[in-house]
């Protein structure tokens, strides 16, 4: 190889300059050859090096040939050239800013908003990063050990750290698992216990995963509950919890069977999304219903001065029976008698059930008020329609589940959304598409009360969670209870249509003028012929002056009525001051005076449902035939969440 190559060439003006360079070169070469300028092997670099007076050296190593590139300052005696546009000159009150050559000759100064914007991004940067490794080498004993803040000016910025894992996941390494039933006094007891020690479980109710029950009783050998595993092991029910609870050995077995982590063999806990296998089957008249769909002429008609939306005629209907299924006119007719009772056609005006002629039906699915229907999505339900007793039972169970799960002790609170992402409420819905077509009236008197309690606390938490809370406002509230529905039994039912028009007996709202049954209506055949005034604390409407949420059995409806106007009146229902003669009650009182009586009958009314003290109190005042004053509490419209 050759001598080492050097391509240098300065842009100064005069010969004398010229000399100089070439003499510099010659010396620095040999400098080079000899390596006196790189003395150590790990000094050499192929970026831009700056020596101790100002110059820079770009050198490439490769091989035996070495490339250096050196910059020599002209002479003092001759003037100084200009930098190039964008290089600013080293001097030592400037600071050296590196730019592209390509950058354009007259700079473009920043915005100031923009620039604002940067210099705060960068100091925030810094700072988090500052902090963090702080709060992670525990040099910053200020710092709290979940959220750490951040100050800057006109900025504060918060951060939450990982939790550091509690005493009983470090102790407990396994999972808990315990099988319950809805309305188990037992289930509840272990599920406080676990509550109280703030301990993780996963709960398995057989009333709500119905299959689930075949898998208790083989872990088991019975279907009792509750059943507590812990990881795969089965620990046993609520005695043996409290027997080795009060000996003090509880804690001892739990840390010895929670000590390795839950292996493949424990009960699974429920899987949202995932149904449990039923067999369906389908309504026998569905061929025929499916074939009218097809066939009929769907039309828009104007009758009695009204433009009515989807229907056909009866004629019309019969006739394609009678093509379709090769049958005479009175077997026709009486297939359409048949698809009436089973709610799959309505008269628009529902003045018959079926007759032959010029008459005009429609499909469930084209009613006017089924969009409105949250129980309905999209098409009518073709299965066969469960029995309003199994539907009522599930509901109960469902719901009470969800209860047990999601509210407070008292039934005052609820974790709306807790409850809206659950399965439980996810299976309440589809159970709710059931209701479609079932016939209501097949219920006793009890069961039917408490079928239309439940049904209608249950639809205030789906109405909270599908279209939220009314809050105060009248209109809202009014629309709220209007306008959120269900179909059941092919006719539409709305909070108030439940309340006044069922349980009261088709009795008007509070400041309404209007019944909520016209005459001819099939769902008076629903309603009550008297009524009950226990059923307003059973009835929850969603706020916090409202009586508990709570579910019913069949039968034990009444029994838990009492129970819940004795509790609801004795926290605070009503409040007595003696000294000012005056007893303050709650409003609902007022709204509803005509189920309960004048203010005296509801005073002598209210006494049998409070404790001895309250109840003595009032017997006072009303038996002294002095004047008792009677004044209404504020009704608080907030959610009660």
């Amino acid at each position: 190889m050759g001598s080492p190559t050097v391509d240098n060439t300065q842009f100064i003006d005069g010969e004398n300059i010229k000399k100089n360079v070439n003499l510099n070169i010659k010396s620095i070469n040999e400098n080079v050859t000899n390596g006196d300028d790189h003395g150590d092997d790990s000094s050499l670099d192929d970026s831009n090096s700056t020596n101790s007076d100002g110059s820079s050296d770009d050198t490439v190593i490769s091989g035996d040939v070495i490339e250096d590139t050196v910059v020599t300052p002209p002479h003092p005696q001759l003037p100084r050239p200009e930098a190039p546009p964008g290089v600013f000159e080293h001097t030592e009150e400037t600071v050296v800013m590196k730019r592209s050559f390509s950058a354009p000759e007259n700079t473009v100064q920043i915005p100031a908003i923009g620039k604002f914007f940067r210099e705060k991004s960068n100091s925030l940067s810094a700072a988090i990063t500052k902090r963090l490794s702080f709060s992670k080498e525990g040099e910053n004993d200020d710092v709290s050990k979940n959220v750490t803040e951040i100050n800057l000016s006109g900025l504060k910025v918060t951060v939450k750290l990982k939790n550091e894992p509690d005493e009983h996941e470090q102790i407990y390494k396994g999972k808990i698992t315990f099988f319950s039933r809805s309305n188990c006094r037992d289930s509840t007891a272990v599920r406080s216990y676990f509550r109280d020690l703030n301990l993780k479980y996963t709960e398995i109710n057989i009333d709500v995963y119905p299959t689930r029950e075949q898998e208790l009783i083989q872990r088991s050998g019975s279907n009792s509950v509750p059943q507590i595993f812990f990881n795969e092991k089965l620990f046993g029910g609520l005695v043996a919890l409290n027997s080795l609870r009060n000996c003090g050995l509880l804690e001892e077995r739990m840390k010895e069977l929670l000590s390795k982590k839950c292996g493949e063999d424990a009960p699974v806990g429920p899987v949202y999304g995932f149904d449990d296998y039923e067999e369906e089957v389908s309504d026998e008249m569905v061929d025929v219903v499916r074939v009218l769909r097809q066939r009929l002429p769907i039309q828009d008609r104007i009758m009695k001065m009204k433009i009515v939306k989807n229907c056909f005629s009866a004629a019309e209907m019969v006739e394609v029976l009678i093509h379709q299924f090769d049958c005479g006119r009175k077997k026709a007719v009486e297939m359409g008698k048949q698809l009436a009772r089973r709610h799959f056609i309505h008269h628009v005006f529902g003045e018959n059930e079926f007759e032959d002629g010029n008459h005009f039906y429609r499909f469930l699915e084209h009613e006017p008020f089924i969009p409105r229907c949250y129980n309905f999505r999209g098409s009518t339900n073709d299965l066969e329609p469960k029995s309003a007793k199994t539907v009522s039972i599930r509901l109960a169970k469902i719901m009470s589940a969800i209860l047990e799960s999601y509210a407070s002790e008292d039934g005052c609170h609820l974790d709306y959304l807790g409850i809206s992402k659950s399965e439980e409420f996810r299976r309440y819905v589809n159970l709710m598409l059931e209701l479609q077509r079932v016939d209501i009236s097949t219920l006793s008197d009890s069961e039917r009360l408490a079928f239309f309690l439940n049904l209608h606390n249950a639809m205030v938490i789906h109405a909270i969670i599908s279209i939220g809370h009314p809050g105060d406002a009248v209109i809202d509230r009014r629309s709220f209870n209007s306008d959120f529905l269900y179909v059941i039994g092919g006719l539409p039912y709305s909070l108030t249509t439940i309340i006044n028009g069922v349980l009261r007996n088709n009795r008007r709202a509070p400041y309404s003028f209007t019944k909520p049954f016209g005459s001819g209506d099939k769902r008076l055949e629903l309603a009550f012929p008297k009524v009950n005034p226990l059923i307003h604390f059973g009835i929850c409407n969603g706020s916090k002056s409202s009586p508990p949420v709570r579910f019913f059995t069949p039968h034990g409806v009444e029994s838990e009525l009492r129970f819940a106007a004795r509790e609801f009146l004795q926290r605070d229902g009503i409040q007595v001051d003696l000294a000012k003669r005056t007893v303050h009650l709650t409003r609902i009182f007022k709204w509803f005076s005509v189920d309960f009586g004048q203010e005296k009958e509801i005073l002598k009314w209210i006494i049998g449902y409070l404790d001895a003290t309250k109840a003595g109190l009032l017997s006072h005042l009303s038996s002294d035939r002095g004047a008792v004053h009677i004044v209404y509490q504020d009704y608080d419209w907030s959610i009660n969440c």
